[in-house]
């Protein structure tokens, strides 16, 4: 049944890997809790078995932009689902409810704050609700990046209505995974599926920065018409590069938080319909972005973690098609992130846990190995080379740094651990400044011990030791660097450490990036592009509400020269093929010969080869074997009914066609089913 909705519904003709388990999982009535990668299909899981199950799937998630996201894409499948946010008008909240009066809902959107509305709970108690969904559950963990108290309420909510629970999400290590099944499933163990985190598609690079507004220009140039988010530090940035971006002729816009709330949701609502939008942000654009055509995640300034790292550039490449990332860093990042673990209020504990999530971060950055590697071991995955990384594509030059390491440690212990990277810089390199002399630090065994490496290249070795966690800046001490634990065994000459050779170059301008399809198929891919950005606006919904990049890249790529070819496509289910296909083909092919709808429900299908042998059989009979008959024909829509019942016998046949037809046309028609 679940492969039959797959396809019907949704267009496919298979699941991804660990789909099925999951969607079977859900059917059966068991609690669940499913970590599958970003992009990895975890919607689709709570949504056929909402289909697949009588009554009302209730489906708890974090974002209002998310929830009208998913309730568009489900109606344009010809699924009834409904959300009740504090952003409905009065019509839509009136439409919601005469959904779920009539009995016809399947699936019922709601976010975690309604929960607490008694009003809320007294209405879902007298709803015949079969299970309920809970959305980026990663939100109920302190130890999450994003935490949600109202999540808390879902676990007596489930109590409530005594349903099962089924929790997804795509960043959960050891210590969130723990938090959900104690807050969420309090009285049972849910079934865990933890699908991998890889996303193969995805290409990883880090670069340090070195004029980053150019970097960032530069990366963009080459990629005009695709579709990017920008993530950087603060709103001010997010402004200034914006402009600068349309300055170079980009369609680019500013998100972050202090904007007024129609602002941003009017800029929410102009990169979910725009194709070829840039939208420069803080990680207040974050949860809950599911276009899938997004083509690149920039980092314009380091991320808070390698959880919101992961999160952040999992929203590229969600149709499947290749994606790519560019991670900006520096010493000064290092330091922000450090002082803002350092100066926040969280318990001691949380501090060690957030600098031991910082150090992974850091780790990921300056990574000697295939980078991928590096960040999947950190989630308890394992792959040998992804080659589809900065590092695979080249390996960096590493040399051992011990000996400079122990000069700078050297330097920062001989003065007191009272400064910071540009003074001890000027004692390494020899350099009789005014700071060096008012302190008397010429004198110091170490002064001018470095001058074989240049300014850029010590800032370098500064940066890997922040890295690598050997030294941090001490907010009480204006940044002054203070040695860590790490750093002792390297001082006293019983270990060695490797360093990259430093990363600090031109990055090369890229004036060509690899087309999403063979430039043979360039032209009428964008015709094709055309005609469901016309749809779209009709709709006023996202485009890829019509149809995904990816399902038009393979129309370009397959030109179906008919609605069977059509129906075959990934992401063409039967509402879409129905609304769609004439349109897309008259692309293709130019005009398209009119088929009874009998017929089109049966495109893609074994049954509609089989009818057009009968309506082949049906024309040489009409009048009869010898042509003399009165004339005889079934409609379409029994034709219809006969290829997809394939009776087996006369009898059957009779009592499908009624005698005067089985006589005529009976043998030939079962004849025609053995074919």
């Amino acid at each position: 049944m679940s492969t039959d909705l797959l396809k019907s519904v949704f267009g496919h003709d298979g699941f991804r890997d660990g789909q099925s388990k999951i969607v079977d999982a859900v059917i059966a009535g068991k609690d669940v809790l499913a970590i599958m990668p970003t992009g990895g299909g975890k919607s689709l899981c709570f949504q056929l078995p909402a289909l697949a199950l009588d009554g009302i799937t209730l489906v708890v998630s974090p974002l209002i932009a998310l929830m009208r996201d998913q309730v568009s894409a489900l109606q344009a499948l010809g699924v009834n689902a409904g959300a009740l946010t504090s952003g409905n008008t009065d019509e839509e909240i009136e439409t919601v409810f005469n959904a779920l009066e009539e009995g016809q809902l399947k699936l019922l959107y709601i976010a975690p704050e309604r929960l607490a509305n008694i009003g809320t709970q007294r209405m879902l108690s007298n709803l015949p609700i079969s299970f309920i969904a809970v959305d980026e559950a990663h939100c109920v963990s302190q130890w999450g990046h994003d935490f949600r108290p109202d999540y808390l309420r879902i676990g007596d909510l489930r109590k409530l209505l005594n349903v099962p629970l089924a929790a997804f999400t795509a960043t959960a290590d050891p210590e969130t995974q723990d938090e959900i099944v104690s807050r969420l499933f309090e009285d049972g163990e849910p079934e865990i599926f933890l699908q991998g985190f890889d996303r193969p598609n995805i290409h990883l690079a880090f670069s340090v920065k070195n004029s980053p507004r150019q970097q960032v220009l530069s990366f963009t140039e080459s990629r005009k018409g695709q579709s990017g988010i920008i993530y950087c530090g603060s709103r001010a940035k997010c402004e200034t590069l914006a402009q600068g971006l349309r300055s170079a002729g980009h369609a680019a816009i500013h998100y972050h938080a202090g904007m007024d709330a129609e602002d941003r949701r009017i800029a929410e609502r102009r990169f979910q319909l725009e194709d070829g939008l840039i939208v420069v942000a803080t990680v207040a654009f974050g949860m809950g972005i599911d276009k899938p055509d997004i083509r690149y995640v920039i980092h314009a300034d380091l991320p808070k973690s390698i959880e919101s790292y992961y999160q952040e550039i999992g929203r590229a490449g969600r149709d499947g098609e290749p994606a790519e990332t560019m991670t900006l860093y520096g010493a000064d990042d290092i330091r922000l992130r450090r002082s803002q673990i350092d100066e926040g209020l969280a318990p001691l504990e949380r501090k060690h846990a957030d600098h031991g999530r910082l150090n992974a971060l850091l780790g990921l950055a300056e990574a000697r190995q295939c980078r991928r590697r590096v960040l999947l071991r950190y989630f308890g995955d394992n792959i040998e080379t992804c080659n589809n990384c900065d590092l695979c594509d080249t390996p960096p030059q590493l040399f051992d740094g011990t000996t400079h390491v122990r000069m700078a440690l050297s330097a920062i212990l001989r003065t007191e651990e009272r400064f910071g990277a540009g003074h001890l810089i000027d004692i390494l390199c020899g350099q009789f400044t005014d700071k060096v002399r008012q302190n008397s630090h010429e004198k110091l065994p170490t002064f001018g011990v470095g001058k074989d490496y240049s300014k850029s290249e010590w800032q370098g070795v500064f940066r890997q030791m922040m890295g690598y966690d050997l030294i941090r800046p001490d907010m009480e001490r204006f940044g002054a660097f203070r040695m860590t634990h790490a750093a002792r065994p390297i001082l006293r000459d019983e270990k060695k450490i490797e360093l990259r050779k430093d990363t600090i170059i031109k990055e090369k301008r890229r004036v060509k990036v690899r087309s999403l399809v063979a430039e043979e198929d360039e032209a009428l891919f964008s015709a094709l592009k055309a005609k469901r950005r016309g749809l779209a606006e009709v709709l006023n919904a996202p485009a890829y509400v019509v149809f995904a990049d990816a399902v038009l890249m393979e129309m370009a790529r397959t030109r179906p020269a008919n609605i069977d070819d059509f129906a075959k496509l990934s992401g063409v289910g039967a509402v879409k093929l129905e609304r769609y296909g004439n349109a897309f083909l008259e692309v293709i092919n130019g005009e398209v010969s009119a088929q009874h709808p009998s017929r089109r429900r049966l495109a893609g299908r074994s049954s509609g080869t089989v009818f057009d042998r009968l309506q082949a059989v049906q024309l040489k009979l009409m009048h009869g074997p010898y042509g003399h008959d009165k004339p005889l024909v079934c409609s379409a829509s029994l034709l219809a009914k006969f290829a997809e019942s394939k009776p087996r016998d006369m009898i059957a046949v009779q009592r499908l066609l009624g005698e005067k037809k089985a006589e005529r046309f009976g043998k030939e028609f079962l004849n025609a089913l053995e074919d």
